[in-house]
């Protein structure tokens, strides 16, 4: 039996733990945070600062919610005491998570289920350090998680019957947006499309078709609007007039065709990253680090809103 969630352990608050941490206080949780970075503390309570604003903004503060509901602990495994749940975002380095693992898994609560932040690394290599994987799970957010909804979610054979439905259920009541990956592959789904993405907005940078800010501009201004409400495959149907996906494919799929044919596979290569630095020089327009990251926020923070009628 797994125990209802009241308490959230934190392993590893960098950006992206940092970044859960504000959004399961938001959410009502008491959190414990481990980070070994001696000012670990001071950093995370920075970041939750800056973020409680922004869920408030989006609605993400709940009742019982409140910023001072968090404590820090010096081990991994002090994280682990009174959690029913834990997110692991420790560096992406398999022998990192490995080590953190082994340090994790005898201090558990009975029950208690592990989630991991990892983006490149296998489920089942990850598995390897545990005695019992069986409630251990990939919970993938995308930067920052208490900006950006979405979770993958993703377990094998395992993984314990239960153990995903009762984590989508949590991510969810953390005002979360949940997807299955029903295949293990790398990268899991999100970042391989926009990995395909990347690749041809470089392939046409490098091959001079257009430059990077114009690149990033037929995004922003194009397909990426459309793309923050639905997914392609709906909306190449909306663009079939009625007749549905396969009428869009019968009119469209031999002009498709041709253009995956003639997509680059660019190196990043001295030169090709001399290309991208300097095109994103222009772009920033002299902003800095900070003025873009509050510009990002600032304006998914609206596109949410409008997007859910606030």
């Amino acid at each position: 039996m797994i125990s209802p969630i009241n308490t959230v352990g934190i392993v590893g608050s960098g950006v992206i733990g940092a970044s859960w941490s504000a959004l399961f206080l938001a959410a009502g949780y008491d959190v414990i945070n481990y980070d070994p970075d001696p000012d670990n503390a001071s950093k995370t309570e920075a970041y939750i600062d800056q973020a409680w604003g922004s869920l408030t903004d989006l609605g993400l503060i709940t009742e019982k919610a409140s910023p001072n509901r968090i404590r820090y602990v010096d081990r991994v495994a002090d994280a682990a005491e009174g959690a029913q749940f834990i997110q692991e975002s420790v560096p992406e380095r398999i022998e990192i998570k490995h080590d953190t693992y082994r340090l994790l898994e005898p201090a558990l609560e009975e029950g208690a289920i592990v989630a991991t932040s990892s983006s490149g690394l296998l489920i089942k290599d990850m598995q390897a350090a545990w005695q019992d994987p069986s409630r251990f799970i990939l919970g993938h957010p995308f930067n920052p998680p208490h900006l950006i909804p979405l979770v993958e979610l993703l377990g094998n054979d395992k993984t314990a019957p239960e153990v995903l439905d009762i984590a989508a259920k949590f991510y969810e009541n953390c005002g979360k947006e949940t997807i299955r990956v029903l295949k293990e592959v790398p990268a899991h789904v999100a970042n391989r499309l926009q990995a395909a993405l990347w690749r041809e907005a470089i392939s046409l940078v490098a091959e001079g078709v257009a430059s990077v800010e114009d690149v990033d501009k037929a995004v922003t201004a194009g397909p990426g609007l459309r793309w923050s409400v639905m997914g392609p495959h709906m909306l190449f149907s909306l663009g079939s007039g009625g007749g549905g996906i396969g009428t869009f494919c019968e009119r469209f799929g031999p002009s498709f065709k041709t253009w995956w044919q003639t997509m680059g596979s660019p190196e990043l290569t001295p030169e090709v990253i001399a290309m991208l630095e300097q095109g994103i020089a222009e772009e920033e327009q002299g902003r800095d680090f900070k003025a873009l990251s509050e510009e990002r926020d600032r304006k998914l923070i609206a596109a949410q809103r409008a997007i859910k009628g606030q």
